[in-house]
């Protein structure tokens, strides 16, 4: 784990305690990215037909999927797309008369800004 992450969980945790609910959500969907961008893809390979379920993972270990090291940088990127994305999103729904939700999503995306 690197030490962007480090700090988003730690700020997480703070969040959390503080019953920041705004800061909360957005960091664990922001952890949850990062997560997202760590898996491998699943080779078609691995899926067998065999046993009683088609495409079931048998065995000890099987279960536990590869991971890959992502560095700050790469951290960074998913955090700078889901900032671009909350800002998107904020503009859509502006031109759809949503002002409330379009300044969450700023808020969101300004928070985001803090770890870029």
């Amino acid at each position: 784990m690197t030490d962007l992450q480090t700090r988003l969980r730690a700020d997480l945790l703070t969040a959390r305690k503080a019953r920041d609910t705004a800061a909360t959500a957005v960091l664990r969907s922001t952890l949850a990215a990062i997560s997202n961008a760590e898996a491998l893809p699943v080779a078609e390979a691995s899926l067998t037909g065999d046993g009683p379920i088609a495409g079931a993972a048998t065995g000890v270990g099987t279960t536990e999927a590869v991971r890959r090291d992502l560095t700050d940088d790469d951290i960074r990127a998913v955090i700078s797309a889901e900032r671009t994305e909350r800002i998107s999103a904020a503009t859509h729904l502006e031109s759809h008369g949503a002002q409330e939700k379009a300044e969450q999503l700023r808020v969101e995306a300004e928070l985001l800004e803090a770890y870029l």
